[in-house]
């Protein structure tokens, strides 16, 4: 990121972009023409695919099992959508089947729905959704800002129309840039309402529902197109940095390979979830869903959450997470994501849980959760050596 600045149309620099949209293509397991980042945190994403999509009245499908859900309604809302939601208990997910029955009853333009549920550590299963939203002529659009790079995500072969991919978690690079793809379902809608903004709409056009430009200036897709398109039209002022980091950090990820990355998540995952049982902490959520990106732990009864995070904070540097809503106060969330998802940092944080639950008084099982955990690495080891 320290490389010197580039005019955003200097042939070294278009170069950069030609090399991030074929890794994108690589990195989200996508076909699809268009890949490419969004200047902007991982909202802004979200909000450009929102904004590109819906028109006033079209109606919108947000299953919510956590915060993120939520944040789909409000931005449809902001763009005029008609919403519709589901809701299950958090900590759990939808059975497709749930979903698709309520796709069949609403019939809506968008389906929104997170891959995975930050505030609750679940994972929505989507291969089966997302055939049943082809089948509909729907179109499904993930928030995969939390897994993408640390879970497998399969645009294609899930038949997901859009998705939005994030830059400080997984993929490990500062936040700023947001990598997102879409497929040509999604293109045609943004091509006709290019044509209304244009003035040359035509009745099939009309017919097809694209009656009003988008809205935003700075999140239309179809003028990004433009920009990352051969004809390098001007939209905004490129931020050249984030560019650097984000051809760096996919070609680590890259280097890496995805399945490789994937089981080094899973690896980290279960020694952390070794350790944390073997301590006598309970695991929230339903284990059948979870992501393998953010383990979520139940707070002991007596303790003050927020005074274990400090602790962790300010004696061992530290930081995990609290939640959203009715859980605020009752887990903590630790994220094993990208370059932090190793064996010292895993071994790290699970001595200075143990230090601090002490502190504060928590009745745990003391000196068992990092034998614990480097029982998971020794057999890990063990298995890749046979």
């Amino acid at each position: 990121m320290s490389l010197p600045i580039l005019g955003q149309f200097d042939p070294a620099f278009t170069k950069i972009m030609n090399e991030v949209m074929v890794m994108l293509r690589a990195s989200f397991q996508t076909k699809n023409h268009w890949a490419h980042p969004i200047d902007g945190t991982s909202r802004a994403g979200l909000e450009a695919m929102i904004a590109s999509l819906i028109e006033p009245g079209d109606r919108m499908l947000v299953p919510i099992y956590g915060r993120f859900g939520d944040l789909f309604v409000e931005i449809g809302e902001r763009y005029g959508a008609e919403i519709h939601t589901l809701n299950c208990p958090w900590g759990t997910v939808f059975d497709p089947e749930e979903i698709i029955a309520e796709i069949k009853k609403v019939r809506p333009k968008v389906v929104a729905l997170v891959h995975g549920e930050t505030s609750t550590g679940r994972m929505q299963p989507l291969a089966e959704v997302g055939k049943a939203c082809r089948e509909l002529d729907v179109l499904l659009v993930v928030d995969a800002v939390a897994t993408y790079c640390g879970a497998d995500v399969r645009a294609d072969e899930w038949n997901i129309d859009a998705l939005i991919g994030g830059a400080q978690k997984c993929l490990s690079i500062p936040s700023g840039i947001v990598p997102l793809t879409y497929n040509d379902r999604v293109d045609q809608v943004i091509k006709r309402r290019k044509k209304v903004e244009r003035g040359i709409a035509t009745d099939a056009d009309r017919l097809a529902g694209s009656s009003t430009p988008i809205r935003s200036n700075y999140f239309d897709l179809s003028q990004l197109q433009d920009y990352w398109s051969e004809r390098r039209l001007n939209h905004h002022t490129e931020a050249t940095s984030m560019e650097y980091a984000l051809h760096e950090g996919l070609r680590l990820v890259l280097e890496e390979g995805l399945e490789n990355r994937f089981k080094r998540h899973k690896v980290n995952e279960a020694a952390l979830m070794a350790g944390m049982e073997a301590m006598g902490l309970r695991l929230f959520g339903d284990p059948k869903c979870k992501m393998p990106t953010v383990t979520c732990v139940s707070v002991p009864d007596g303790v003050n959450a927020d005074e274990v995070r400090d602790i962790l904070l300010n004696h061992f540097a530290i930081e995990i997470a609290g939640s959203f809503g009715a859980l605020q106060g009752k887990i903590w969330r630790i994220g094993t994501m990208g370059y932090a998802c190793r064996e010292d940092c895993v071994l790290h944080v699970l001595a200075g849980l143990e230090a601090a639950l002490i502190r504060c008084g928590a009745k745990i099982d003391r000196g068992k959760a990092l034998q614990a955990a480097m029982d998971v690495y020794v057999q890990e080891l063990a298995a890749v050596e046979n």
